[in-house]
């Protein structure tokens, strides 16, 4: 009686024991090693800009050379209007007379130079490629130019590349760089500033907004959008490839509001407002013309990026890439480095700009830039956690 007494005593550490050792294994098998998102099978799904090569055995439902005066272009920023209609910014743009691969060298050559255009899509049936229902014309019927670009200001403009664009109660914004020197050594491109156009008319007319202006050196030259929450979030960096990412936010209803947009510091773990310069690396550098999306499947911030590895000082080989980084919380702890496609799968590859509207599934679409030919693809790759 008195054994069994002190057994039954003994059952409540028992079990309490046997539960904390089974608890113990549950969190070093699970919650100390989290799960990461991989992106894989990166394929070319159609041609969206220019003539189709004769090599090439893709689908191309835009004939955008002879339709709007686009024969040569990149970049492809996405970004959600109203409803199920996606606007998409190129950047640098030369028409008709655009010959691929020219001399070999790759890059723009033509008529009709214009620093950025503009196309318009309600096409969310993406497996055989993106029809482009419109794009911004001129009164030549030719795409026209958005963001004020070289030929307005030559004596202190080179171009005016778009970054990335969002909509925010009814207005669709474009934040661009206005660069006046693509060699600026060390990844760098000088930029005289960074600044918004907005449209309130569904992307008919734009009109510079002079309120929310950066400063050439500014750690958001470049950035990339997304909503969640109340806010828009931005990660920005230093315009061209070689420099890190930081992180700010503003309050949709603040968006023209350059003072109220708060800057992640890490070292605090505060959002500081007002002062750019309290923003902290979130993305190790080196990073170039990113695209970010928060997952609402797998429930993941993903970052996607141009990679080139001559300034990163950890790479062991030297090579061009497109990559990407995860996160559970935007101002949390980022995934190390994952290659989403290097050169040897894509020549002279650059600019993943991630689809907008598809970002409860298992595949990511996004376009890919290529030097040569010039132009810029739909993509597509496997999600998976891992």
């Amino acid at each position: 009686m008195k054994n069994n007494q002190s057994l039954h005593l003994l059952k409540p550490f028992i079990l309490f024991t046997g539960l904390c050792l089974g608890l113990s294994f549950i969190s070093l098998a699970q919650v100390t090693q989290p799960k990461g998102l991989q992106l894989s099978n990166v394929t070319k799904v159609a041609r969206l800009t220019g003539t189709p090569l004769e090599t090439e055995n893709l689908p191309s439902p835009n004939n955008t050379a002879k339709a709007y005066d686009v024969g040569g272009t990149d970049l492809g920023i996405f970004w959600q209007m109203k409803g199920s209609k996606v606007g998409i910014f190129f950047g640098d743009t030369h028409g008709r007379e655009f010959v691929a691969e020219k001399g070999g060298k790759g890059g723009g050559n033509g008529a009709n130079w214009r620093s950025n255009v503009l196309a318009f899509s309600s096409d969310d049936h993406l497996e055989d490629g993106i029809t482009i229902d419109s794009m911004a014309l001129d009164q030549n019927g030719s795409a026209r130019e958005i963001c004020a670009g070289g030929k307005t200001n030559p004596q202190k403009y080179n171009t005016s590349i778009p970054t990335a664009a969002i909509r925010v109660n009814n207005t669709d914004y474009v934040h661009y760089m206005n660069i006046y020197d693509w060699a600026g050594g060390n990844g760098r491109w000088l930029t005289n500033f960074s600044s918004l156009y907005a449209s309130t008319d569904d992307g008919k007319t734009w009109m510079r907004k002079n309120e929310v202006t950066f400063k050439g050196d500014s750690k958001f030259s470049q950035v990339c959008y997304a909503k969640r929450d109340g806010y828009v979030f931005m990660i920005g960096s230093l315009s061209g490839r070689g420099g890190p990412g930081y992180l700010a936010r503003i309050k949709e209803k603040d968006m023209l509001n350059l003072g109220h947009y708060e800057y992640w510091n890490g070292n605090t773990n505060q959002w500081e407002k007002g002062d750019e310069s309290k923003a902290t690396v979130v993305i190790p550098s080196p990073i170039g013309e990113a695209s970010l999306i928060f997952h609402e499947k797998y429930k993941k911030w993903i970052i996607a990026y141009s990679y080139d590895s001559a300034y990163d000082p950890s790479a062991k080989s030297k090579f061009h890439a497109l990559a990407y980084r995860d996160a559970n919380e935007i101002n949390g702890k980022w995934s190390d480095l994952k290659i989403l496609a290097d050169v040897n799968q894509f020549k002279g590859l650059y600019c993943p700009y991630i689809y907008p509207l598809r970002n409860n599934e298992d595949q990511l679409y996004f376009t890919m830039s290529q030097w040569e030919p010039y132009n810029v693809y739909l993509m597509k790759a496997d999600i998976e956690l891992k």
